[in-house]
């Protein structure tokens, strides 16, 4: 059963032109982007900069202006965050005339697992000055990036990845691999795949607690398919529910809108993912 407030009803409300000035991320078209200490609300939404991989820097930028959305989960593809240092100075410095601040970076991976790698990526974020890397990395490598997580005071939120991940399909996995360890290793859940992976969304979130970093927001038509993601508010993800959850341990992280399909064209469903959870957030006053 769909969300029973749909996305077509939000839009054809109007509520479009008059929500974005009441949450977190609101840009007014002539003021330009809001300060950080004047961007309050309970659930702060964000963008996880995949969304925009075939897109230039640039084109990243505009998007996040016409969105009105101001806080970004950086990702380096194309020229959005570099690696290379030089590059990267540039591109935080670009974002930051724009008044767009970086507040995680990932999804990274740790592919070597060694010491060389693992600390060229936590240098990766300090360079940004960004505190939270999402990560995709093997229980093996968990241990040695927990020297590096308190070295540089930057924590590691493990993205689950649904079935197909064979070490964290769910937010749950990753809480029986990290429990013990430093509590700047946790989550970034997922909340399609962590649906996918059969686990129940804000149960999820209640459980990982004060170990969720962030969070990417989608929708899917049905939780066995991958391939079924839409607009949010167009699916079964039940939002309204996982904002709840989120309010009930106190999340301080973002809520990042991962929209993952129509990647040469995805600012229609992006457009209208944003309306939806911003009219879902009015309505519970949050």
């Amino acid at each position: 059963m769909k969300n029973a407030f749909s996305r077509r009803a939000f839009v054809r409300s109007g509520a479009l032109m008059t929500v974005p000035f009441t949450v977190h991320g609101a840009i007014p078209a002539i003021a330009g982007v809001l300060p950080s200490s004047a961007r309050q609300s309970a659930v702060r939404l964000g963008l996880a900069g995949y969304t925009f991989r075939n897109f230039t820097r640039a084109q990243l930028i505009g998007f996040m202006k016409q969105l009105k959305v101001a806080d970004l989960n950086a990702k380096d593809a194309k020229d959005q965050l570099p690696m290379d240092p030089a590059l990267e100075a540039q591109a935080t410095a670009e974002y930051a005339a724009a008044g767009i601040a970086l507040h995680a970076a990932g999804t990274v991976s740790f592919p070597k697992g060694d010491d060389e790698d693992i600390r060229a990526r936590f240098q990766y974020a300090k360079r940004a000055g960004i505190k939270v890397i999402v990560a995709a990395l093997s229980p093996a490598t968990i241990p040695r990036v927990e020297k590096f997580v308190k070295e540089y005071d930057i924590r590691i939120a493990i993205h689950n990845h649904g079935p197909e991940d064979q070490y964290f399909p769910s937010p749950l996995d990753v809480l029986k691999a990290v429990g013990k360890m430093d509590p700047r290793i946790g989550c970034c859940i997922d909340i399609g795949h962590c649906a996918r992976a059969g686990a129940d969304v804000p149960s999820a979130i209640r459980a990982v607690g004060p170990r969720l970093f962030n969070l990417h927001a989608k929708d899917l038509l049905g939780f066995q398919s991958k391939e079924s993601q839409v607009a949010v508010g167009e699916g079964i993800m039940p939002i309204r529910e996982i904002f709840k959850s989120l309010l009930d341990i106190n999340y301080k992280g973002f809520v990042d809108l991962e929209y993952e399909i129509s990647p040469e064209d995805p600012m229609p469903g992006v457009l209208a993912s944003f309306a939806y959870m911003r009219g879902v957030l009015a309505g519970m006053g949050a």
